[in-house]
Parts: C-alpha cells; structure tokens; sequence
C-alpha cells in the first residue's frame, strides 16, 4: 500500500507539467488546423492565425512552474497531498487548453469572415484562459502547505 501511495505522489508531482502538455497538443492542433485552413483562405493576417493557434501552449508553462513548485523529496506524509494538487491541477488544465484551442479556432473562422472583430472574437479563449491561471495560482499558494 505504501508503494502504491508514494507512486500517487509521483503522479501529483508530474502530473500538472504532462497534462498541461497533453491539452496544449489538443488545443494547438485544433487551433492550428483552423490556421492552416485559414492561410489557403486568406490573403492577410496569417501571423496573428498562427499566434493564436500557440495560445494554448500556456498551460504547458503553468505546468512546469505547479511541478517545479511542488518538488520535494515523496514520502508517505506529503504524496497524498502531491497527488491531490498534481493531479487536479493537471486535469484543469488539460481541459483548459483543449477547450481554448476550439475557442481560438472558432476565433480564427470567424476573423476570415470579418478581420475587423479579430479582437473581439478572442475573448472567449481569454476567459478559458483565466480558469487555467485560477488553477495555477491556487495550486501555488496551496503547495505551500505540503509537507517537505
């Protein structure tokens, strides 16, 4: 049982780094799909399609600073609490960037149409955004409480 709590830990201590890695893929490929689609369609504005496909590359950064803050040496007193944090931060934002990369996919079709509201038409990948940046913050303050 103490193997299996101690792996857990592990898996908390990785796990924000991987799975924000893990949803910035999904959510750079399905921005930069609609990018791609974007620069055949388009005559101008290719630069701003491709920066917007990188948006979700964020939640990687977020990742490994949440790893970083929680590194510690894992034993039976700190690994359920490691796990807990890495685990659920993780998934936050996995699914953070997965769904900000449709949002700025959506924004990149939209701006094809009509460039004039390209600024408008990201602020639904801006407020997914900020929910990755609640769970990196939170996840900060609270690996202050884990044991060492």
């Amino acid at each position: 049982m103490d193997n299996l709590i101690i792996a857990l830990g592990w898996a908390g201590l990785y796990g924000p780094m991987a799975l924000g890695a893990i949803g910035s893929m999904i959510g750079c490929a399905q921005a930069g799909q609609a990018a791609c689609g974007a620069l055949l369609e388009t005559e101008i504005g290719h630069g701003r399609y491709i920066g917007v496909a990188a948006m979700p590359s964020s939640q990687s950064i977020y990742g490994i600073v949440v790893m970083f803050a929680l590194n510690r040496e894992i034993t039976i007193d700190n690994a359920p609490g490691l796990a807990a944090i890495g685990l659920l931060c993780g998934l936050a934002l996995l699914f953070s960037a997965a769904w900000q990369g449709r949002c700025c996919a959506s924004a990149i079709n939209v701006s094809k149409i009509r460039p004039e509201i390209f600024g408008m038409s990201l602020a639904p990948a801006a407020i997914v955004e900020g929910f990755a940046v609640f769970a990196f913050i939170f996840a900060l303050v609270i690996s202050a409480g884990v044991p060492l």
